[in-house]
């Protein structure tokens, strides 16, 4: 492009150079005009000049300008006539160098829109590989807890019997889970928060001991409902930036306030997430069913949490993205209003 623009612009310079130096038909007719002309006035000022009375000054005068003025005026058309075929020169010069640069153009955006094809193609690749891993990683929730039995009665202790020397009777039929240790609250954070790729072999391990407990896993099967549900409306929790409230407040949520007192909780600002989630609130059912069903169990299993966890696990707890969720869904439903 920069040497066809160099070119374009040399060659009016070197034509105008190359035609100044040679003479054209205008110059030749000038002068085949110009020596007729004088041939003609020296033969008529020969001719009528002998049987003069020889004049004066004045007709010295007239006669030079009767000879060279015809003269002057051949030569001046000469140079218009070849002033006006040089401008037309330099105009077809220069449409053609507009032409040329116009062309350059073309065939350098036609070579640019393949690049920039495989650009946005490789955009759409990257986008499509990372939803791969989100459905991945949401098979994988989906089919750790397949498979998992449905909680079964606890039967009542048989009543001590009369005799002394008896020992205490054990329950049957008490189902397994009743009898994992108590799920520790580091593995809580971590299931809620969810696997960060395929490859957290840790957070699936915290995942499948959460899964073992009865309420939370209820909780995770909702907030992956919840998820799952939001990222059909191109909604995820990692592009969210809540601003984040003080363990303090979180407390006064466990200890049964609402409304305006809590209101730090609804740290969401981002306004087409919270218009987004608020129209489908409105709109679909199913979506408002198993919204109301998460924030009801949350509310549930963080009355618990707080009893016990101290301030640095409440607030790592108030960075998972099962927490975002409800910060979300909070703020539609009006929890913080």
């Amino acid at each position: 492009m920069p040497l066809r623009k160099i070119s374009a612009r040399a060659a009016p310079v070197t034509m105008s150079k190359a035609s100044a130096t040679v003479i054209t038909a205008i110059e030749m007719i000038a002068m085949v005009l110009s020596f007729l002309w004088l041939i003609a006035a020296a033969g008529f000022f020969l001719v009528f000049a002998a049987g003069g009375d020889g004049g004066g000054a004045l007709n010295f005068v007239i006669m030079l300008l009767a000879v060279f003025m015809p003269v002057a005026l051949i030569w001046v058309g000469a140079i218009a006539a070849r002033a006006s075929r040089v401008m037309r020169e330099e105009s077809q010069r220069l449409q053609a160098a507009i032409d040329a640069i116009r062309q350059a153009y073309l065939t350098q955006s036609q070579t640019r829109a393949p690049e920039a094809e495989r650009s946005v193609s490789q955009k759409l690749d990257e986008i499509a590989a990372a939803q791969r891993k989100t459905e991945t990683a949401l098979a994988t929730f989906s089919s750790v807890r397949v498979g998992q039995p449905e909680p079964r009665p606890v039967l009542l202790p048989m009543p001590p019997s009369d005799d002394a020397g008896s020992q205490v009777v054990l329950p049957l039929g008490t189902p397994a889970e009743d009898l994992q240790p108590p799920l520790e609250r580091a593995d809580f954070i971590r299931a809620v928060n969810f696997p960060e790729h395929p490859e957290d072999k840790a957070g699936f391990a915290a995942l499948r001991r959460a899964l073992k407990d009865r309420s939370t896993a209820q909780l995770i099967r909702a907030a992956q409902d919840v998820l799952t549900l939001l990222s059909e409306d191109g909604i995820y929790m990692d592009d969210l930036h809540p601003d984040m409230a003080r363990p303090e407040i979180w407390r006064r949520f466990a200890a049964g306030e609402r409304g305006r007192a809590i209101a730090a909780l609804g740290g969401i600002r981002d306004r087409s997430s919270l218009a987004l989630t608020a129209a489908r609130m409105k709109q679909d059912t199913i979506f408002r069913d198993a919204a109301h069903h998460f924030l009801r169990l949350f509310d549930r299993m963080f009355t618990q949490f707080a009893e016990a966890a101290n301030d640095e696990e409440i607030s790592a707890l108030s960075e998972t993205r099962t927490v975002r969720a409800f910060m979300l869904l909070g703020r539609v439903a009006g929890t913080f209003d």
